[in-house]
């Protein structure tokens, strides 16, 4: 009989916080009837969040076509709908029930190619463009593309979706970590960079692409041009590919912040001899369609024949389910001025881009405000990455550590408070250690997508929890000291 001895050891060794002991045990609780404030995981209609009325509608006459042919029923819908899912079925009859081209549907991938020209201001063609089920498998498609051999090597920031470590350990490669500069707005530093590389170049890894979320998760930090820049340069000097994770890109809440996409700086630099992949994703933004798994990898300065083996490589798994590329168009094509659908489109998205602000702003203003806890406003996305701090256990010397049992130590400690945080307030949100932290601090990511009064009240328990988890540990402590 199979045993957990005779798997894949790289399964094994392949962690994934967001849904790990923490989650389980959060389930339990409420599987008992206590109230849990899930903040693990970006999972927006889980949270409350409503889906789009156009998304669904549209959704519903595709799936069932036979709802247009009852002229009570089309009344329901708004009339733009209904002549776009007549349009969608004479470009794609078979509809959704059948495989579709590997790559995608080829006017799904154009509306693509026509969204990002319409974002950047730049030409996209959309034979370089592949539809997938979300982002993650277009992120796994291009590790397994790059990766070579054991030595190869991905460069991933630290702080991390975890999306990438689980999934470099799980096809055989290495991890080559880079501090993000939590004191520059967790903007990515050169020096930091430069470093991390030639530390690995030492250990005899092989780096072969540098994956950067924009903006960020777990940081919701809003990368600069001057800062997209500076990484294109650094990727052309040490012969990278870039991977470019840009879920994220409609949630910018702060006016003062712009996203730039990496095709479109590229583009603006003139820059040819770096290979792009760039991801996005109908999960996240004001979508919220995790469940239906859509999203497009974008190809740039890749060859003719490389495209050619990315195309197979899909193929290998027959096409992204339909239903997902379905939705991804409705993202890249949403109703506009003048339909009738367009004005409860634009009040649906601009209320939840309003909402998401606004609790952005109460973590930011109201965190900041409990004693040993710091954490600065999100930009954008849908995280906060809080940095908190506990008194110091006398009995240990970290002199006397080893990294890896410093590591460890610290680990326990996260883990320990947010553990205790679920028991005795309800509130799950994942360890820092789960996503990476520099040695000697603390943190753990939580998002805001509850609703408003869910976060008001997730702010007041932690503020409790952790005075009274500080002064716990202090007494205990003295006790120790003494």
């Amino acid at each position: 009989m199979i045993t957990k001895q005779s798997l894949n050891p790289n399964l094994l060794h392949a962690e994934y916080a967001v849904r790990g002991p923490i989650v389980i045990r959060a389930q339990q609780l409420e599987e008992q009837g206590r109230k849990i404030i899930y903040c693990n995981i970006g999972n927006p209609q889980a949270l409350k969040q409503k889906p789009l009325s156009y998304i669904r509608q549209m959704l519903s006459l595709l799936e069932y076509p036979e709802l247009m042919k009852h002229p009570e029923i089309v009344k329901m819908y708004p009339k733009d709908i209904v002549e776009r899912a007549k349009q969608f079925l004479q470009k794609y009859p078979h509809g959704t029930g059948a495989y579709t081209q590997s790559a995608g549907i080829p006017f799904i991938k154009q509306a693509v190619a026509d969204f990002i020209h319409k974002r950047d201001g730049i030409q996209t063609n959309k034979d370089n463009i592949i539809l997938t089920d979300g982002a993650s498998k277009g992120v796994q498609s291009a590790l397994l593309t790059l990766l070579k051999s054991s030595e190869d090597g991905f460069m991933i920031p630290v702080p991390q979706y975890p999306l990438y470590s689980a999934s470099i350990t799980l096809y055989g490669g290495k991890q080559i970590p880079y501090y993000l500069d939590e004191e520059n707005s967790w903007q990515l530093n050169e020096k930091i960079l430069e470093s991390s590389i030639e530390k690995a170049r030492v250990e005899g890894i092989n780096p072969v692409a540098i994956a950067v979320i924009n903006p960020g998760n777990p940081t919701g930090a809003v990368l600069s041009l001057e800062n997209i820049q500076m990484i294109i340069r650094f990727a052309k000097r040490k012969r990278l590919s870039i991977l470019a994770d840009e879920v994220y890109q409609e949630n910018v809440y702060d006016t003062r912040q712009k996203y730039y996409s990496f095709a479109k700086a590229m583009y603006e630099m003139k820059e040819t001899d770096v290979s792009l992949f760039s991801f996005h994703s109908i999960s996240k933004g004001f979508l919220g369609e995790c469940g239906h798994r859509g999203g497009y990898t974008e190809f740039r300065n890749i060859p003719s024949e490389v495209m050619t083996e990315l195309v197979k490589f899909q193929s290998i798994s027959l096409c992204a389910n339909a239903v997902g590329q379905i939705a991804t168009y409705l993202m890249v094509s949403p109703p506009q001025p003048g339909d009738e659908s367009y004005d409860t489109y634009s009040r649906e998205r601009d209320g939840i881009l309003g909402e998401l602000k606004a609790k952005a702003e109460i973590l930011g203003e109201k965190i900041n405000e409990i004693e040993g806890m710091t954490l600065e406003t999100p930009h954008g996305a849908m995280y906060a990455f809080v940095k908190f701090q506990l008194p110091q256990d006398p009995s240990v010397d970290f002199g006397t550590m080893s990294d890896e049992e410093r590591a460890a130590y610290e680990a326990k400690r996260d883990t320990d408070y947010c553990m205790l945080l679920l028991e005795e307030t309800g509130i799950c949100v994942v360890p820092g250690s789960g996503f990476g932290q520099l040695p000697g601090t603390l943190h753990f990511r939580t998002t805001f997508l509850p609703p408003r009064d869910e976060i008001e009240e997730f702010v007041e328990k932690l503020r409790e929890f952790h005075l009274r988890y500080v002064k716990k540990l202090e007494e205990t402590y003295q006790l120790v000291d003494a």
